[in-house]
C-alpha cells in the first residue's frame, strides 16, 4: 500500500503544521485524519492532495509518501512502530518522536530533534540534521533508548543528548557538546566537532575527525586501528569528573577551541 501525500500550496506557508497523525498504522486502519495549522484543526485532505494505491494487510505493508514543502510541518511519524514513510523533500522540527519500528527516509534536510527519544526504527535523512537530533527533550534524562539514526549530511548541536541506546551515525560533521551526558549506545562521528561527550557516564563514542576544546576530564587509556582504513583513535575514559566508564575514541584532538 502506497499513500501518496503532496502538500498543496498554503496562504501562510510559515505557520507550523502540527502532524503528528502521519504515520503508516493509521492509514492501514482507514481512519479520518486531521492536522493542526497553527490553531486550527484541518482535514487531511485539506493540506495535501491524497491518492491511495492498493491495499494492505498490516502496517508493515503501508508506504508513506511527503512530496512538495512539508519543511514546516512537525512531528511526522511520532510514535511510529511499522511501515514506512518517505519525504522527498525536508521535514521539519521533532521528525519520527518516541519512534519504536518502520523506517523514515528524508531526501532533503531535517529541522531540531529529529528522532528525539525514538526506542527502535531507523531513520535515515539524506542532508543536514538541527540542533538535539537523537537527543533528549529538554528536562528529560534520556535521549534515545534504541534504533538507528544516520545522518549523511552535518548535525547541530548537541547530537546525541542523554543517548541511553541504539546507534547514531553522522557522516559529515557534528556540533558543540556531541553525546553529552551519554549513559550508554553508540555515537559515530565521520567528521569534526567540540567538546564531546562531557559529563558522559557510559556508551562508546567515535570522532574520526578532530576533535576540538577536548575536555580535560577525559584519562588516556590506549590507542587502536580503527576499521578496514586502519585510522589510529587515541582512546579515552571518562567523563572522570562523574566517575564515568564511557569510552570516547578520537581521531585527532586538541585542547583548545
Amino acid at each position: 500500500m502506497r499513500v501518496i501525500l503532496t502538500a498543496k500550496p498554503r496562504k501562510k506557508p510559515l505557520i507550523p503544521v502540527e502532524a503528528e497523525t502521519i504515520i503508516p498504522r493509521h492509514f492501514r486502519q482507514g481512519r479520518d485524519l486531521t492536522v493542526w495549522e497553527g490553531n486550527r484543526e484541518r482535514s487531511l485532505r485539506d493540506i495535501f492532495d491524497v491518492m491511495v494505491e492498493r491495499t494492505a494487510a498490516a502496517a508493515e505493508e503501508v508506504e508513506v509518501i511527503l512530496r512538495g514543502d512539508v519543511s514546516r510541518f512537525k512531528r511526522v511519524g511520532e510514535y511510529m512502530d511499522a511501515g514506512k514513510i518517505t519525504i522527498e523533500g525536508d521535514i521539519g522540527m521533532h521528525c519520527g518522536n518516541f519512534m519504536t519500528g518502520g523506517t523514515i527516509e528524508i531526501h532533503g534536510n531535517a529541522d531540531g530533534w529529529l528522532g528525539r527519544e525514538m526506542r527502535g526504527g531507523r531513520i535515515l535523512c539524506h542532508g543536514n540534521a538541527g540542533h538535539y537530533a537523537g537527543s533528549g527533550y529538554r528536562g528529560e534524562k534520556f535521549g534515545m533508548k534504541g534504533g538507528t539514526l544516520e545522518i549523511l549530511g552535518n548535525a547541530g548541536d548537541f547530537a546525541a543528548e542523554y543517548l541511553a541506546g541504539g546507534e547514531v551515525i553522522i557522516h559529515g560533521n557534528a556540533g558543540d557538546l556531541p553525546g553529552v551526558e551519554m549513559v550508554n549506545g553508540t555515537l559515530t562521528i565521520h567528521g569534526n566537532c567540540s567538546r564531546p561527550c562531557g559529563n558522559m557516564t557510559g556508551g562508546t563514542c567515535t570522532v574520526l575527525g578532530t576533535v576540538r576544546g577536548m575536555l580535560p576530564t577525559f584519562r588516556k587509556n590506549s590507542t587502536l586501528l580503527h576499521g578496514s582504513d586502519k585510522i589510529p583513535l587515541t582512546v579515552f575514559e571518562g567523563d572522570i569528573a562523574n566517575r564515568g566508564k564511557g569510552i570516547l575514541q578520537v581521531r585527532e584532538y586538541s585542547y583548545d577551541d
